[in-house]
């Protein structure tokens, strides 16, 4: 990893180390974050002479060979340092809640406009609409292109960035353009290589973050981190990661909750963790309590569905949306649980 002297390179000094890491079977990918870009070497980082040969440069400060499979999304990595932007709000510095319908109604566009006003009001930084749904059955609702612009009506009214998932280079394409803040990663894509790779190279340099969730039959922590590697490898390092429960089933809840990994997450990747207990649980009588143990755990935020009338929603709303009043109190607990955590932090600090 080439980190330069000055926040970044001029394309002939770009060009200059390219010509060098090429000669050894390598490439390079810039990696742009909001105060420097740094130079992911992608292939054998460890070759002596062209290490020299960079070094040798001197507008290049150091070059740091990563020890870790994951080059870029490694906790000890330079992009430790990278802090993701949504709006107005860096993920990190307070909860990170993000809220709204599992699935834009086309046929009834107010219904969403209303409940992303009301999240708005309930204290929520971001939207969430399903624009595009993942079906078990080809004869459920997919979703539909033209609800993309019901999506961006709402960031027009509210002022609050928006969340959406893709599932193929179409919706990738429309959704880009569309100008949405978060591009959300299924758990049916989760392991989808071909499409993580073009989801960060169409939006490298985009500011455009990437909300990562985990696969259902996503088991080490390794394979997880090693997904989101191929989205910052393709030049966008705006990635969260998103635990929303996994197989097998448990009785009662939709997924099998795990939150849990949370810390053991923290441990591996700089990378915020926002959790979805919606799905997780799928049960609305259920989310709140997920939630707060998912911030209890230690992440940074959650994704919930929230609809102002979910018995009138499509797709999981109607079991699993909680009503804006109750994301209000699940926010207002949620915010001091954050508060103990950092008294908490305190505490160990002063008695290490």
């Amino acid at each position: 990893m080439i980190i330069p002297k000055e926040p970044k390179l001029t394309n002939e000094q770009y060009e200059e180390i390219v010509s060098i890491v090429e000669e050894y079977g390598c490439r390079i990918q810039p990696i742009e974050g909001h105060h420097r870009t740094i130079y992911a070497v992608l292939g054998e980082e460890r070759e002596t002479i062209m290490v020299n040969r960079i070094l040798g440069f001197d507008y290049v400060d150091r070059f740091d060979a990563v020890d870790s499979p994951f080059k870029l999304m490694d906790a000890h990595s330079e992009l430790a340092h990278h802090k993701i932007k949504i709006g107005d709000h860096i993920v990190g510095e307070s909860p990170f809640i993000i809220a709204g319908h599992c699935t834009i109604d086309p046929k009834n566009p107010n219904m969403f406009l209303e409940s992303a006003h009301a999240v708005k009001e309930a204290g929520a930084k971001a939207i969430r609409g399903g624009v595009w749904k993942p079906r078990t059955m080809p004869y459920s609702f997919q979703g539909d292109d033209s609800s993309i612009q019901i999506l961006m009506d709402a960031k027009a009214q509210t002022g609050l960035p928006v969340d959406t998932e893709v599932m193929d280079e179409h919706q990738l394409k429309l959704a880009v353009e569309a100008g949405v803040d978060i591009l959300q990663i299924g758990a049916r894509n989760a392991l989808n290589y071909s499409l993580l790779k073009q989801v960060g190279q169409q939006t490298a340099d985009k500011q455009i973050a990437v909300l990562l969730k985990r696969s259902m039959g996503m088991g080490p922590i390794n394979e997880f981190i090693a997904a989101s590697e191929y989205i910052a490898a393709g030049g966008n390092p705006d990635i969260m990661l998103c635990p929303r429960g996994t197989s097998p089933t448990m009785d009662g809840y939709r997924n099998y909750p795990d939150e849990c990994i949370t810390p053991l997450l923290k441990e591996k990747t700089w990378a915020p963790v926002i959790v979805d207990p919606s799905h997780s649980v799928g049960r609305a009588k259920y989310v709140p309590s997920a939630a707060m143990a998912a911030m209890a755990y230690g992440a940074d935020g959650v994704i919930v569905e929230s609809h102002c009338d979910p018995k009138k929603g499509i797709g999981d709303d109607p079991k699993q949306s909680i009503t804006p009043d109750v994301l209000k109190k699940l926010i207002d607990d949620i915010n001091q649980i954050w508060e103990i955590r950092k008294h908490y932090r305190k505490e160990m600090v002063v008695t290490a």
